[in-house]
């Protein structure tokens, strides 16, 4: 009888969980509108799960600065402005370089090999202007390097960060110039790790966030 409670229990919150990343990324990816309603029962049927999940993963974008609930009315997409996003960069520049700096202690050999590989790839596409695949890559490069920082924490806040601004980094790297410099960026930041250089790799990832800042600024992102 327990087991078969802790399993119901458990699959509650893994189906709440599968709606609210849903819904999550939807938003982040500019799939809804500012300020649109996010109907409890079209979710739910495009979802194939009752109204219940729904309504908590409602709940818990709200608390997360994405959905607004407004009592007897519904629940409305907040979403990622123009401010955020500018406020997300600033903060990431800090924490990106701690992060660099975290790295050059605690990074492995094996992640430096797979950074390099990263770099190899993202040059290939570059050439050949594959834009898809160096976000993929972009999301790699940054997912690796918040690990090798070896802090849980760290790595956890810059991963949530750098989901939030998602669809604005599509556009950014859809651009040639862009694209080449932050592939660029990317290879001194790797070179100044793997010399365990921690003032250089903090300086070259604070600087790396500045650089998108001022291009998402002047294309008026």
């Amino acid at each position: 009888m327990e087991i078969n409670i802790q399993k119901e229990i458990a699959d509650r919150y893994s189906l709440r969980g599968r709606v609210y990343n849903s819904i999550r990324e939807k938003i982040l990816a500019g799939y809804y509108n500012e300020n649109e309603e996010l109907k409890e029962n079209a979710i739910a049927a495009e979802l194939g799960v009752s109204r219940t999940p729904v309504r908590e993963a409602l709940r818990q974008l709200e608390l997360e600065g994405l959905v607004n609930i407004i009592p007897n009315k519904g629940a409305y997409v907040t979403g990622i402005t123009k401010k955020d996003i500018h406020d997300i960069y600033t903060i990431r520049s800090y924490l990106e370089g701690l992060c660099a700096k975290w790295a050059c202690e605690n990074i492995t050999n094996a992640q430096i090999e797979e950074l390099e590989e990263i770099l190899y790839l993202s040059d290939f596409h570059a050439r050949r202007s594959h834009y898809s695949q160096l976000v993929e890559l972009d999301n790699k490069f940054h997912d690796l390097l918040y690990k090798a920082s070896g802090s849980k924490i760290l790595n956890h806040v810059l991963s949530d960060f750098h989901q939030y601004v998602e669809r604005v980094r599509k556009i950014t790297l859809s651009r040639p110039y862009r694209a080449e410099q932050s592939r660029k960026e990317h290879a001194a930041i790797v070179e100044a790790i793997k010399k365990r250089d921690k003032d250089l790799a903090e300086a070259l990832a604070h600087e790396h966030m500045i650089n998108t800042i001022q291009n998402i600024t002047e294309q008026g992102l």
